[in-house]
């Protein structure tokens, strides 16, 4: 498995007792962090797939720190440890989008097959983003070109055909693609 895993956790113990259940299962873990600012640290160098990060720990707890590390997408997602059940932190997990929440201590049986849907709904989440940015650029590309086609029509007296004609010879000509001659036009037209 390529999968890169990072753990965080202020007990020693714990995340060596971690990183041996993962690398027995195949993962490859890429780092460790003791507080919710090393882990950042750590998922802007190593931008891991998954974070596996306990809640209470000293300087930044892992609530928060999770709540950066997704706003700044450094990681693919996070599996949030616990030494107790808490119905407040399930909520915060939930509401930062937490791929999973465990309470320990933890057994191999029940950690493993978790880390497993954690990172297949991970990969899913970035497929699914992935998807958006694109559509969402050419519906951008569509409005540019849709632009620059109305200010060729007004300034070169076309019809909408003749102007999506001229766009497309523009594109070809300068072996551009013709959402990058619409912007330019847009640029100069206006």
């Amino acid at each position: 498995m390529s999968e890169k895993i990072v753990i965080v956790d202020d007990e020693p113990i714990t995340k060596m007792d971690l990183q041996e259940l993962l690398e027995e299962a195949g993962y490859n873990v890429v780092g460790q962090a003791s507080d919710g600012f090393e882990a950042i640290d750590v998922c802007q160098e190593q931008r891991p797939d998954l974070v596996i990060m306990d809640i209470k720990m000293p300087v930044l707890d892992g609530l928060k720190a999770s709540k950066k590390i997704m706003y700044d997408k450094i990681a693919g997602g996070i599996l949030l440890l616990t030494a107790f059940y808490d119905e407040a932190f399930v909520k915060k997990a939930r509401e930062i989008g937490a791929l999973g929440y465990l309470v320990k201590p933890l057994d191999e049986k029940s950690f493993i097959p978790t880390v497993e849907m954690c990172l297949s709904r991970a990969e899913k989440i970035q497929s699914l983003e992935k998807q958006v940015q694109e559509v969402s650029q050419k519906l951008e590309d569509r409005k540019i070109i849709d632009i620059a086609k109305g200010l060729l029509m007004k300034e070169r007296d076309l019809d909408e055909q003749e102007a999506y004609k001229l766009l497309r010879k523009m594109s070809m000509d300068g072996r551009k693609s013709i959402s990058e001659v619409a912007r330019t036009i847009a640029i100069v037209y206006e």
